[in-house]
This record gives C-alpha cells, sequence and structure tokens, in this order.
C-alpha cells in the first residue's frame, strides 16, 4: 500500500507543473488577450491553456537525467 501512495504522490506532483501551466494560459487569455482575434494562441482560451500546459510538461519532462559527457580527451601527464 505505500508503494502505492508514492506513485500517486510522484504522478501528482509529475501533473501539477502542467495544471499550473495551463491555469498560467487561461490567466494570460483572461488578462492578456487579444480582442480582434488576429492572435492564433491568445485569441482562443483552449489554445491557451494548451500552450501553458505544455510549458508547464517541459518543465516537468524536458530535462534530462544524464550527466553531460566530456569533449576533452584524458591526456596522461609524464
Amino acid at each position: 500500500m505505500e508503494f502505492l501512495q508514492s506513485q500517486v504522490i510522484r504522478w501528482m506532483l509529475r501533473l501539477l507543473p502542467v495544471v499550473i501551466g495551463g491555469l498560467g494560459g487561461y490567466a494570460y487569455f483572461y488578462f492578456v488577450g487579444c480582442a480582434n482575434g488576429s492572435c492564433p494562441i491568445t485569441s482562443n482560451p483552449w489554445s491557451s491553456v494548451a500552450y501553458g500546459a505544455l510549458i508547464g510538461a517541459l518543465f516537468v519532462f524536458g530535462g534530462t537525467n544524464k550527466p553531460p559527457k566530456s569533449t576533452i580527451p584524458n591526456k596522461e601527464v609524464d
């Protein structure tokens, strides 16, 4: 049961930035928006929420866990 709770908490922490990004996208549509409808992202609330959620998802799933590879070859010092 403890394993299930830790998995639920892990996924909740991954989805939280996506939800916050979606709310931020809607807030951008509501407060900034585009009055005449010529802006492709901010003229529609659905697209604003989708782009905001995408930005939130990039914060969670966009990084890598691998350390960067060194481009300097190892040289022996005499």
